[in-house]
């Protein structure tokens, strides 16, 4: 891990995702690229080219002068830390920067709340990780630990899961992370036997990794929803972080075969990490 980003707008939440991302980087000499999306009105993008200029230069100083600011922190002392100010508000630029600059990781703060406040439906967090074509950690709270010892990987196993399975596995191995695989077994159509639950978790890893090393790492778990299946079993092994793969821009309704509503995401207690398949 060479390069992380963390868009930045200034609110605690970001400095959450900030403070993380120094943690990450202090442990893998990496570089932080604090992200900026400046939005500009209707009202100035309507003006003439020379004012409209004049306005753009006086919002980009103030930008940089909140930006200054906000990076005067004592846990990013010793990192490097690179400042970009992109004009627009558009979400999928994250994923533009990261190509350009050659990142490694998104870092997002989100304010994501354990019941009511759906904190991934219509919001940035979820454009972000839509459009991402890297992984994405999402934090809720204020970094106590960020170590990452014990992570859930939740997969269906299926044969397009191996690309996110193996960017999770070195993303994992490079954090020096004990990795969970589940497989979450349901009371539903898609309900399958003990014998057809391994057979499926061999051929995926023969597929994956050309051997079986992975396969103690594997837990088959019955519950009646994906959501409580994996939060149960976290909660069971300590888990640090619970990392999900996504299809992008259809969301994360369907990275299990059929779909799953963004509960993980949304109630989670843990940070989430995405990988998109």
């Amino acid at each position: 891990m060479k390069k992380i980003i963390v868009p930045i707008d200034f609110s605690e939440y970001s400095d959450y995702a900030l403070e993380t991302a120094a943690m990450l980087a202090k442990k893998n000499n990496a570089e932080i690229l604090a992200l900026h999306m400046l939005e500009m009105s209707e009202a100035i993008l309507t003006k003439g080219e020379n004012e409209m200029q004049m306005e753009t230069v006086f919002f980009l100083k103030l930008a940089e002068k909140r930006f200054n600011e906000f990076l005067d922190k004592d846990y990013l002392e010793g990192l490097k830390v690179t400042p970009i100010v992109k004009h627009f508000k558009v979400f999928r630029e994250v994923n533009e920067v990261a190509k350009e600059q050659g990142a490694d990781l998104v870092v997002m703060g989100s304010h994501g709340t354990s019941g009511i406040k759906e904190f991934f439906i219509g919001s940035n967090t979820e454009k972000v990780v839509r459009y991402s074509e890297i992984p994405v950690l999402v934090i809720k709270h204020n970094p106590i630990l960020t170590e990452f010892d014990n992570v859930v990987f939740a997969c269906d196993f299926s044969e397009e899961s191996v690309s996110a399975y193996i960017n999770a596995k070195n993303m994992f191995e490079s954090l020096q992370s004990k990795m969970h695989m589940i497989y979450v077994n349901l009371p539903s159509e898609n309900f399958r036997s003990t014998a057809e639950m391994e057979g499926k978790v061999v051929s995926f890893l023969k597929k994956a990794d050309g051997n079986l090393d992975n396969l103690s790492n594997v837990t088959y778990v019955s519950d009646y929803t994906v959501e409580k299946g994996i939060t149960n079993f976290s909660n069971l092994v300590g888990a640090d972080l619970i990392a999900i793969a996504t299809h992008g821009r259809k969301g994360l309704a369907h990275f299990f075969e059929g779909s799953i509503s963004e509960d993980i995401a949304n109630h989670s207690t843990l940070p989430v990490m995405t990988f998109k398949i």
